[in-house]
């Protein structure tokens, strides 16, 4: 099945819109409640849509991303496809629950998305994260249900504009 235009430009759309509000600077209080956009994102189109986000997609935006923030390259990239692998493997149970009930799989993918990330800051011999390292999957998944909502929108949009 090959994705159509519209809803490859869509999805490019929304990485990129992602991209950016991972990059916008936050006030100092409120930098430990960032979400991490991009991971929401990939997970809503790794969901969604079959044959879009592959694997190879997901690394690229993961290098992208790891360009942008100035992180150890390919630090996004390997937690971003372990992300959309695990998300396309189990994508027939986890499109079974409502969006308020998948925000529990959001929440387990994140912090499994934490765990690879804090695994290669201890690797590299840096200082371990405080807590509020851990307060940005608390924040996904208390959004997942809105942003998923939001994108199912964007998305219906765009296939009734087609038609």
């Amino acid at each position: 099945m090959r994705p159509s235009r519209e809803s490859a430009s869509l999805v490019f759309l929304t990485i990129t819109a992602a991209l950016l509000l991972t990059l916008l600077p936050a006030p100092a209080v409120l930098e430990p409640f960032k979400p991490y956009w991009v991971a929401l994102v990939i997970i809503y189109w790794s969901l969604e849509t079959r044959g879009i986000i592959s694997l190879g997609l997901a690394f690229l935006v993961g290098l992208v991303l790891d360009i942008l923030s100035g992180s150890l390259m390919g630090l996004h990239a390997l937690s971003l496809v372990i992300m959309a692998f695990l998300v396309q493997r189990f994508r027939s149970r986890l499109r079974f629950f409502p969006p308020w009930q998948q925000a529990l799989s959001v929440l387990g993918l994140l912090v499994n998305d934490r765990i690879i990330l804090i695994w290669i800051i201890a690797l590299l011999g840096e200082q371990l994260p405080t807590w509020k390292y851990w307060l940005p999957p608390l924040v996904g998944m208390a959004l997942w249900p809105w942003l998923f909502l939001l994108l199912d929108r964007m998305r219906a949009r765009t296939r009734r504009q087609k038609s």
